[in-house]
């Protein structure tokens, strides 16, 4: 079992109080527990057996406008008490910032809401083994599958953060997820790769073990046997899984970190048109067991919903209190990053979406990071699926995607498909003209 919040409250109070007592002007705390079981089969046998236990600390002290930082492990008192004093002298010769406080008081979360984050239910190693086995077995059904990695991972962890001003609160939070990764071979012995997973807060929630296998083994037979196509500019359709990277380049651009240091192509965009006026999008963190709920974030601000687009327009940055106090913008709650982020649905239907053009690339997998956040240019390889008239014609491999973030914000028609399966979400987005790199041709004759 996890530490209870008593035990890591009395720990990060007296970090707190000690920090103070030694000169520190402010100081913040977290103090944190976690256990994490995880079980890897390859090809049904056992793989991998893993347990961890981790109790650490994190400190901060400011001295005036100085600040430094500092972790540990042992939290032993006697270690404690050296750690705060370390911090504390290196913080004495750090540069003074002018821009280094914490939060201001009135932002910080009093209202703590129970979003159902934490399952006490507990799944013994060998019933992982078992779930796992099943997988495995059903995704081996199909002959194409010639072997299979699965993995089982169990987590549950519980923090307090506690600052000088007052601020003392934290919560327990639980995962589950199962993954299987799938191999095939077709007759010419080329082999694919696919995968299925899932991972919810609550044991119970869990896809069950035959629908991981598979859907795995499905999707991995139907990239059997692909084709080259030429380099062309083409309609291009992001598998769901894959859609959610858009939304995730979006959150690291509009990030007031990367605003301040001007290192985003959307630096001068607030309150300007970067998406079609069908396009909205939200930050949510109370959804009751959101895989990135949260009542407040790294720095104890509140947390409430946030449009960042609304009918295309970019309304707001993710603002913490540092970059914040650059921008002369107030904190947001989103120090840390978003919590469940996601396109607001289309209204046009999934099967509809694949009919929109006589021919359309599909694209299940990205290979490689290709986004440049400064110019806002996008390049990947890839591989998917050829459509025509709405059918799925043959798998393609070994292309390279691209295209110009502000380009393709403009351009971008989502489906009605919208599933709450990660911290990010997107339903299947429809993005026009990108070009596409296939095969090269050989011109000399």
């Amino acid at each position: 079992m996890v530490k209870d919040q008593d035990y890591l409250k009395k720990t990060a109070s007296f970090c707190i109080d000690l920090a103070k007592k030694l000169g520190a002007t402010d100081a913040t705390a977290v103090v944190g527990h976690s256990i994490s079981e995880t079980v890897n089969f390859r090809n049904k046998k056992l793989d991998e057996s893993d347990r961890s236990d981790s109790l650490r600390i994190g400190l901060e002290t400011y001295i005036g406008k100085k600040k430094s930082g500092i972790t540990s492990s042992n939290l032993n008192e006697d270690n404690i008490k050296t750690l705060i004093e370390r911090c504390i002298e290196t913080t004495k010769i750090t540069p003074a910032d002018e821009f280094n406080s914490l939060p201001d008081q009135d932002l910080l979360a009093t209202n703590i809401k129970d979003l159902d984050l934490y399952d006490d239910d507990h799944i013994e190693n060998n019933k992982k083994i078992e779930y796992l086995k099943e997988v495995e077995e059903v995704a081996l059904e199909k002959k194409e599958i010639i072997n299979t990695e699965t993995g089982f991972s169990e987590s549950k962890s519980n923090f307090i953060l506690a600052s000088s001003d007052g601020f003392l609160n934290g919560y327990k939070s639980s995962s589950f997820s199962a993954s299987c990764v799938a191999i095939a071979k077709d007759s010419n012995d080329n082999m694919e790769r696919d995968y299925e997973f899932t991972s919810t807060c609550h044991l119970h929630d869990m896809l069950r073990p035959n629908q991981i296998g598979s859907l795995a083994a499905k999707k991995t037979i139907q990239k059997l046997n692909p084709q080259k196509i030429e380099s062309e500019k083409i309609s291009i359709i992001f598998d769901r899984r894959i859609s959610k990277g858009i939304l995730s380049v979006l959150a690291s651009a509009i990030s007031a970190s990367a605003i301040a240091r001007g290192t985003s192509f959307l630096k001068d965009k607030i309150n300007k048109e970067i998406f079609s006026t069908s396009i909205n999008i939200y930050d949510k963190p109370d959804i009751a067991k959101g895989l990135g709920s949260r009542n407040f974030d790294d720095e104890g601000v509140k947390t409430k919903e946030l449009k960042l687009v609304d009918q295309g327009v970019l309304k707001n940055y993710l603002v913490d209190t540092y970059y914040g106090k650059k921008l002369n913008l107030k904190s947001n709650g989103r120090s840390g990053g978003t919590s469940n982020l996601y396109f607001e649905k289309g209204s046009i239907s999934y099967k509809n979406l694949l009919r929109v053009n006589q021919r359309t690339l599909y694209i299940t997998e990205t290979i490689g990071r290709g986004s440049n956040l400064v110019t806002g240019d996008y390049s990947v390889g890839a591989t998917g699926f050829m459509l025509e008239n709405g059918v799925f014609k043959y798998p393609v491999s070994e292309i390279t995607i691209a295209g110009n973030f502000n380009d393709m914000f403009k351009n971008i028609t989502l489906a009605d498909d919208l599933e709450f399966k990660y911290s990010t979400n997107a339903p299947t987005m429809l993005i026009e003209g990108m070009v596409v790199a296939g095969k090269w041709k050989n011109s000399i004759g």
